[in-house]
């Protein structure tokens, strides 16, 4: 299958978009400023972008320079070792910065009186403006001081999308402690397989949330996880939810409990202005956590720099992001996402905090279900970059939600993100028909990374199924097994990155009695498949004649039947768009076992409410893939099945199936929202030797 026909048709037929004004961009003036410095001529992104993994010392500068870092004290250079990967080098060696300053006070010059954050639910609205934002940062910062909240300490997050759980994250930041957060609808096994690991020093915690019209009691969950985290000093509970009890009975707890108001009162002598430590330019800034399929989730450490000055480049250049525009993504602050979104400050953007249903909406002061929940929230508080996860927009797709027959103008909106799995071409389409002339962005990347390798791009095209480009600064290719790198054939591949990038984890974090643990972790993840480079997981191809990415799922889920390997994103896009009113969703899963002599493919299916799985279906389906794909593709078994396992962010869970499948004891994952259908799974096995 020729790259150019991956979408169907030609290269032409599957352009949806181009900027209707590129000179106009933050990312053309940007290109600009290197051909005048540097003696350059560049008139393309792909130009400026072979530059900049060319010369990424030069290139990261200058991102310094144009998109602006406040730091009390400048670097002596920008990274210690532009070739070698691993150990990971120091970037910005000398400069001492503080990431909450950066994001309380952007170098692009905003009105302290507009707003800084509008914080959105099922059924409340509150803009803060960036006055108000200080002020609550310091008054958190008080209550934190008064707990004697030291640089380092881990401060801990059980708390949703809104203001609270970003002041705390501000002001935690602002002390230089390290912040991570679980999603309070995480289970209390969850939330301690991965918060026992890293030992906090202060928890916050919602009282309650409210999602999908119901509110849902947090503390019971919070009595369980306070009792086996000794090292925790305070637990602050945020009265999220007004009509929901805020007191925890929880005896011989070491951990002392307070309410949110009662917290930030009680410093006797506060300091009257923010404080902000400066610290070296790698400061650990967030833990995030590795999926946890095969084992106890890894502590993911990002520094300071590396988070804002990538996400400053991805926002500001990439998106074209401006002071003033409203940044909103749909997400947990569970998700790198959310890490992804409140950068947004640091660009001088207003961020749309928003937590409940993505299909409940505000009406006459109540909360209703409602299909054009998030198109209405566009229009009501005029967002202009709006993300999402691949899987709502293809639920808005399979309905057939069209907002502008329906009386909505979306003239705000510049942008649509999407991530978290592929997006199918079918969603590209449909995202134009619905949403009209925007800058659809199909992004990639990871925890792993905190950011993006592959991103949105204002000075190139928008072609059906593809993510536009690669992050500046980002040398990214895709090497087949033997480490041959096969981007320029159109070949897939394991998506690797062959030069240093500032985002790359600061550590893994390891107990104070095995030092070395999480260097070996570290290495293991990333730089074992190929020698000093980094191996992301992920199975791509690139279009040679576009220049943009396919995501074709996870490499674990790599297919492989007869040795022609392929990933699962394929089947799913071609399956989904074939039998859409019969098949809800699917999961492709490739099976060897140790007495097998190839690899089979397994195909399951979710089948649509009320229908049928049937002989028929199997034999269409194997005839449009043979058709389509190749008889190679075919898959060998195609079974129906009662539910695909997730996480909370809807990716399916290819890895903990396929090892199932595969005759491996695996511990069910703790980052699996629906665990339990894992059980069916096992039992299939086990009637399908």
């Amino acid at each position: 299958m020729k790259m150019a026909e991956t979408a169907g048709g030609t290269v032409e037929d599957n352009l949806l978009w181009r900027h209707a004004s590129p000179e106009d961009t933050q990312m053309w003036e940007f290109l600009q400023k290197v051909n005048q410095k540097y003696q350059k001529d560049f008139k393309t992104y792909d130009e400026l972008y072979q530059w900049s993994i060319k010369n990424v010392e030069q290139l990261w500068g200058e991102v310094w320079d144009y998109c602006g870092v406040r730091a009390s004290h400048p670097y002596s250079s920008v990274v210690s070792d532009d070739r070698t990967m691993f150990p990971r080098p120091a970037w910005f060696e000398g400069a001492k910065l503080n990431f909450a300053e950066n994001l309380l006070y952007p170098m692009q010059e905003v009105d302290e009186n507009s707003p800084a954050v509008i914080g959105a639910t099922e059924t409340t609205r509150q803009t803060v403006s960036w006055k108000e934002l200080r002020e609550r940062v310091r008054q958190c910062q008080a209550g934190m001081l008064a707990v004697n909240l030291k640089a380092g300490d881990r401060v801990a997050g059980f708390v949703a999308n809104h203001t609270n759980a970003l002041v705390a994250m501000l002001a935690a930041s602002s002390l230089g402690a390290i912040w991570t957060a679980v999603s309070p609808d995480t289970g209390v096994t969850a939330v301690l397989d991965r918060m026992v690991q890293i030992e906090p020093t202060l928890l916050f915690t919602d009282n309650a949330v409210m999602y999908n019209g119901k509110t849902h009691p947090v503390l019971p969950k919070v009595k369980e996880i306070i009792a086996s985290l000794p090292t925790l000093s305070a637990t602050v509970i945020f009265e999220t939810a007004s009509n929901a009890d805020s007191s925890i009975d929880s005896p011989g707890a070491t951990s002392d409990i307070f309410t949110y108001s009662r917290f930030i009162s009680m410093n006797s002598s506060p300091p009257e202005v923010l404080r902000f430590e400066q610290l070296s330019a790698d400061w650990p800034t967030y833990i995030l956590y590795s999926s946890g399929t095969t084992g106890a989730p890894k502590c993911i450490v990002h520094g300071a720099i590396g988070t804002l000055i990538q996400h400053k480049k991805e926002h500001i250049l990439q998106s074209d992001i401006r002071p003033g525009d409203r940044l909103m993504y749909f997400t947990t602050c569970t998700w790198m996402m959310w890490h992804w979104l409140v950068s947004g400050l640091a660009s001088g953007a207003t961020l749309v905090l928003y937590d409940g249903s993505p299909f409940q909406y505000l009406s006459n002061g109540a909360s209703v279900k409602d299909d054009l929940a998030m198109p209405k929230l566009i229009d009501e508080l005029g967002i202009t970059q709006f993300g999402t996860s691949a899987k709502y927009l293809s639920v808005l797709e399979q309905k057939s939600i069209l907002p502008k027959d329906h009386g909505l103008s979306l003239k705000t909106l510049k942008a649509i993100y999407s991530t978290g799995s592929p997006l199918a071409p079918s969603t590209f389409e449909y995202v134009y028909r619905a949403f009209g002339q925007i800058n659809l962005g199909s992004i990639t990347g990871g925890t792993d990374i905190v950011s993006l390798f592959g991103a949105p791009c204002p000075l190139h095209p928008v072609y059906k199924g593809e993510i536009q480009v690669l992050g500046l600064g980002m040398a990214v290719q895709a090497w087949d097994y033997t480490g041959k790198d096969v981007s320029s054939s159109g070949e897939p591949g394991d998506l690797v990155c062959v030069k240093p990038f500032p985002c790359a984890p600061t550590m893994f974090w390891s107990p104070p009695d095995q030092p070395g643990k999480g260097a070996e972790k570290y290495k293991s993840s990333y730089f074992e498949q190929f020698e000093g480079v980094w191996h992301h997981g992920d199975f791509v191809r690139f279009n040679p004649k576009t220049g943009g990415l396919f995501m074709l799922g996870r490499s674990d889920g790599i297919l492989k039947p007869s040795g022609i390997r392929f990933g699962s994103a394929e089947l799913y896009n071609l399956i989904l768009g074939f039998c859409p009113e019969e098949v809800e969703d699917a999961l492709c899963i490739g099976r060897r076992r140790e007495q097998d002599s190839d690899e089979t493919v397994v195909l399951f299916l979710k089948m649509r409410e009320g229908v049928d799985f049937s002989d028929s279906l199997v034999d269409r389906i194997k005839a449009v893939v043979r058709k389509e794909l190749s008889a190679r593709h075919v898959p060998g078994i195609i079974d129906q099945c009662p539910e695909i396992p997730v996480t909370t962010n809807g990716k399916k869970v290819e890895g903990a199936v396929k090892q199932i499948l595969c005759g491996m004891n695996v511990k069910t994952s703790a980052s699996v929202a629906n665990a339990g259908c894992l059980d069916w799974y096992r039992e299939w096995a086990k009637t399908h030797e």
